[in-house]
């Protein structure tokens, strides 16, 4: 822990609006993502994510427009995800005023666009993201006990999702953003033993996604290894706020920004 740990927002954005379900499913609406990010930015968030969580599998890309009204709100780190296929994607949403691009399904389908994109717009801008959950039972199993899934947690990628973060790593990302879609929308905490085994493998930073429900929640990824903490729907309806968030860091000795 000798980086300082950033306490980020999500905003899952569906049509334009922020969204939140259960396991990316049964979304709701939870409000209009400019005015949610310059609230968060007030609030003292360390950075914002922005992800559309339906832009892979309706084969569209992200809405170039709210990103660019969203960046014009906020003045910290902006990271931009859903329907990243191309450098040329990766080169309008920095335009657009992202900071980061995170990237899954095209680098599932196309491991070599991860080392493209790093290579022209540099490590620091590139997260890859990784939607993963353990391996249900019945199917075809993994070494770690973890797979890689797309299509916002709808479809198996038939990869292992340890040795992927370790691949995504090799080919130049800066950043890992790992998403339990088992604990996703559960508030039941974070899956502590998927980070311990991620953060084995890989020197970059991690941000634990999925699962956060309690200011009780957010030492424990740390100490397994997350160098971020991210939340969505606890932020989104007011059951957390980020001061909150902060000080039960703060209080656990975690150096926060």
């Amino acid at each position: 822990m000798g980086v300082a740990v950033r306490v980020i927002p999500c905003l899952d954005v569906d049509a334009g609006r922020v969204v939140k379900g259960v396991n990316f499913r049964e979304l709701r609406d939870a409000g209009d993502p400019v005015e949610m990010a310059r609230v968060y930015d007030s609030e003292g968030a360390d950075e914002l994510t922005f992800l559309d969580v339906t832009a892979s599998s309706s084969e569209r890309g992200t809405m170039i427009d709210v990103v660019r009204r969203t960046a014009e709100q906020v003045f910290i780190p902006l990271t931009v995800g859903g329907g990243i296929r191309t450098p040329d994607d990766v080169d309008r949403m920095l335009r657009a005023g992202a900071d980061k691009v995170s990237v899954n399904t095209a680098a599932i389908a196309r491991p070599t666009l991860l080392h493209e994109m790093s290579r022209r717009f540099g490590s620091q801008c590139i997260v890859l993201s990784v939607d993963a959950r353990r391996v249900p039972e019945g199917e075809r199993p993994q070494p770690s006990g973890w797979e890689v899934t797309t299509h916002g947690g709808r479809r198996s990628a038939g990869i292992d999702a340890v040795e992927w973060a370790e691949r995504g790593q090799e080919l130049g990302v800066g950043e890992i953003l790992l998403n339990s879609m088992d604990a996703d929308g559960t508030r039941a905490g974070f899956d502590l033993d998927m980070l311990t085994a991620v953060r084995k493998v890989v020197d970059v930073p991690v941000i634990a996604s999925g699962g956060a429900g309690a200011v009780e929640h957010f030492a424990p990824a740390v100490r397994a290894g997350a160098d971020a903490v991210l939340a969505a729907s606890v932020f989104h309806f007011g059951q957390l706020r980020i001061g909150e968030v902060k000080d039960a860091l703060r209080a656990e000795g975690v150096e926060i920004r």
